[in-house]
């Protein structure tokens, strides 16, 4: 299987590329995912819109930021490629982190409960990130180290040529659908009892995943020769286990008064 390309058509001077397309379809879904959720939360549709208006340009500023951090050795020399997404360079973990504050803020201005309003959003996120990965395939990139197994992709190497290596973006996806099927199907209808439990979920669930599959990736951001994806995977991974801890005891001192 080889990338067919970034370019999905042009319009003239208009230029469409894969995974501008699928990233909008994946906001799409996703914003349909929390509007069918709020009623049953008891959040107004009209607070879901809004912060969907207030998320978007956050993951998209944040997810950009956290890639040209760490690579600034190259973006220091070409200021003018930072504001180029269309070339690649969009970091998930920027964009979550960046998603969060809007998040927060978004809440204590309009006096919600954070962890209601995550729990209703977070399930889309998962389902989005499925769909959006397929944009690295387009583009060729994110992909891993070379192999021989079947369902391998072929890639152009600027020193090798033509190869074949792990298609990386396909295992995330796959895992994303996972998580957002284990989320809705199993954790919200059998095991939740509060608020926040599927955001600290989602944190476990997804970090696992990534930890493992970032270890096949051969361009990933590093931070001291450490890949910086698997230490925030890890972190992560901590956040949701004491965020879920910290819930169960919560609600348990609540029964007791």
């Amino acid at each position: 299987m080889r990338s067919p390309g970034p370019i999905a058509f042009q319009l003239g001077s208009l230029t469409v590329r894969w995974y501008g397309l699928l990233i909008a379809a994946a906001l799409v879904i996703g914003l349909c995912i929390a509007v069918s959720r709020a009623d049953k939360a008891g959040i107004r549709r009209d607070d879901v819109y809004d912060f969907f208006i207030l998320m978007v340009p956050s993951i998209i500023v944040g997810a950009r930021l956290w890639y040209v951090l760490f690579e600034w050795s190259y973006y220091r020399f070409n200021p003018r490629e930072i504001f180029m997404i269309w070339h690649g360079g969009l970091a998930i973990h920027g964009g979550i982190i960046a998603a969060i504050i809007a998040g927060a803020l978004f809440c204590r201005a309009r006096r919600l409960s954070f962890l209601k309003l995550a729990d209703v959003m977070i399930p889309a996120l998962p389902l989005g990130q499925a769909i959006g990965r397929w944009g690295n395939f387009f583009n060729g990139e994110a992909y891993g180290r070379q192999t021989t197994l079947p369902w391998a992709i072929t890639v152009k190497d600027p020193n090798l040529g033509w190869i074949h290596v792990h298609p990386t973006f396909l295992y995330e996806s796959l895992w994303d659908l996972g998580v957002f099927l284990i989320l809705l199907l199993v954790i919200e209808k059998k095991f939740k009892k509060t608020d926040g439990e599927l955001l600290f979920s989602y944190f476990i669930l997804y970090s696992i995943g990534r930890f493992f599959i970032e270890g096949l990736r051969t361009d990933s951001l590093m931070f001291f020769g450490l890949r910086t994806a698997q230490l925030v995977s890890l972190a992560l991974i901590a956040v949701g286990i004491i965020g879920l801890i910290w819930l169960h005891k919560s609600r348990a001192t609540a029964s007791e008064d």
